[in-house]
């Protein structure tokens, strides 16, 4: 019966408390606490929704209470500074140390093991650069009327919707002090974008918020009031996201607010919906052709799109696409499926999408082996924090890099969990303005600003110490990793590396090539002739 000790205890004391407090008013505290618990203890024994509080009267409540703060429990006390669960105590410090500018060294010696397995490093010279400046960028759109500069290191997709308003102001205001992009994510160029002046990037999703008509169309009308924009700098087309590719997504009515109404251009009072798919293209060439149309549409600005790579013929489809029209994106944008700064479903964040290394390679690969790499710029979004890490994904193929989290710590998240739910302490992923009112955004845009510009020291610092002089130099020889107690592999060696022009010639060896390169279709998505043939059969 000790299951209802406490429950037991509660209805002695609460009489006991009563005599006592007749003669000691400060026993009243203790009427008012055993008579709580007997209520509770007694509604508890009376439900018949939850065994475990029948079963453990009042008891249960504290294991309830106690599973409600486990995460904060494992991430200030438990969990270790390595431990990257999404994100390292050692990561976001280092994050918080740049965006404040304060000390960002390390004493008495890594933390991390040198001889375990996975253990990354650049290989360094004996005869170091001087690079006089870290302002390193990317050209993309070289051939387009109105080509982008941009940083090696941006702000990544996250809609106004998803974050507040003053995390808006605060990431773009930051931006432009910077001189760096900052992705509006698919919800579009609210008035918050706007106010500070930084450049965007526009992200045009399945919804096609901002430049859609009434039945949720795109609008090559509303698209040009956009695009036109002299703050708009480049437009991209989401095909899918690292979070949850493959899935679209509901706004409930309930949360269209009068300022997202505007900003996406939907109806209030009606659910807000992304579908899974896009409606203005439904092939590999319709979606070229696309691209072209909006780079003429928005008056040459340079046009491309993001996808988190999942069946490889898809991807294959849309390169074969460009070799044989000649239309090709101004820039392609990988996203690997450990991205993903918003909600979404568990099976989605944990099993679907290929990371971002191997998606990148893939990319990257394909437009080497079809001689287009030097006409298509790449850049590259998954968990990105840090110069190395910036280093490493330029090294592996990448022209740059964005991030979304990262930036979201140096506004001041501490990791709660809580974008799902409306309360993020923080006052960042949140619509509640009694939270997001309290964000600052002068100050936070300089934690921005700072995170940004120290992030680009420590790469100029590597790079010099590497003895290269741009990030452009790097490549996966660069990069060296410990595969075993006793063996040390450069990336290069550890990943298949197509040569110029080897997908004009043959099939290569490499295995996703060899088996889906020569199905992949550019008229159709659909699954190449073997695998639908196999499904056919599987049928029957």
């Amino acid at each position: 019966m000790h299951r209802y000790l406490v429950y037991v205890l509660a209805l002695i004391l609460l009489p006991v408390s009563l005599a006592l407090a007749s003669q000691w008013p400060a026993w009243y505290w203790g009427v008012a606490l055993f008579g709580l618990m007997s209520v509770l203890g007694t509604w508890d024994v009376l439900q018949r929704r939850s065994v475990l509080r029948r079963n453990y009267p009042v008891l249960a409540h504290f294991r309830y209470g106690f599973e409600s703060i486990g995460p904060e429990i494992r991430q200030y006390f438990v969990q270790s500074d390595l431990e990257d669960v999404p994100f390292s105590r050692q990561q976001r410090q280092l994050i918080y140390q740049r965006s404040r500018n304060e000390m960002d060294v390390v004493p008495f010696g890594t933390l991390r093991s040198a001889y375990a397995v996975d253990y990354e490093w650049i290989n360094h010279s004996l005869s170091p650069t001087s690079i006089p400046h870290h302002d390193f960028r990317v050209v993309i759109g070289a051939d387009c009327a109105k080509p982008y500069s941009a940083s090696v290191f941006n702000i990544s997709a996250m809609s106004f919707g998803s974050l507040s308003a003053n995390a808006i102001r605060a990431l773009n205001k930051g931006a432009q002090l910077g001189n760096f992009y900052h992705d509006t994510g698919e919800g579009s160029i609210s008035p918050y974008h706007r106010e500070q002046g930084g450049d965007l990037v526009w992200e045009l999703g399945s919804g096609y918020f901002g430049c859609r008509d009434e039945n949720g169309r795109f609008s090559e009308e509303r698209f040009i009031e956009n695009a036109r924009l002299e703050q708009v700098k480049m437009i991209e087309i989401k095909l899918s996201q690292g979070a949850k590719p493959g899935h679209g997504g509901v706004l409930p009515a309930a949360k269209v607010s009068a300022e997202i109404s505007q900003t996406r251009g939907v109806p209030m009072g009606v659910d807000c919906v992304s579908p899974s798919k896009h409606s203005a293209f439904s092939t590999p060439v319709e979606l070229l052709q696309f691209v072209a149309r909006l780079r003429e549409l928005s008056d040459g600005k340079p046009v491309g799109f993001k996808l988190a790579i999942g069946h490889p013929w898809e991807w294959f489809g849309i390169a074969k696409a460009m070799q044989e029209t000649g239309l090709l994106p101004d820039y392609i944008v990988v996203d690997g499926a450990e991205g993903g700064t918003g909600a979404a479903p568990a099976e989605f964040i944990d099993h679907v999408g290929v990371p971002m290394n191997e998606a990148l390679i893939l990319v990257h690969n394909t437009l080497v082996g079809l001689n287009l790499r030097d006409r298509v710029r790449l850049g590259a979004a998954g968990k990105v924090t840090s110069a190395f890490e910036i280093a490493r994904t330029i090294a592996l193929g990448a022209d740059w890099c964005n991030a979304g989290r990262g930036f979201m710590f140096a506004l001041g998240c501490i990791q709660s969990l809580s974008c799902h739910n409306d309360k993020c302490p923080t006052g960042i992923a949140t619509q509640d303005p009694s939270r997001w009112r309290h964000l600052e955004p002068v100050d936070k845009a300089q934690r921005v600003f700072r995170y940004h510009e120290n992030t680009l020291r420590a790469l100029r610092d590597l790079l010099g110490a590497a003895g290269l002089n741009d990030p452009s130099e790097l490549g996966p020889e660069h990069i060296l990793r410990r595969v075993s107690p006793v063996e040390i592999r450069s990336l290069s060696s550890l990943y298949r590396y197509l040569t110029p022009g080897e997908l004009l010639n043959k099939v290569p060896e490499h295995v996703v090539f060899r088996d889906y390169w020569a199905d992949a279709r550019s008229d159709s998505f659909n699954p190449p002739s073997r695998i639908a043939a196999l499904r056919a059969s599987k049928e029957r």
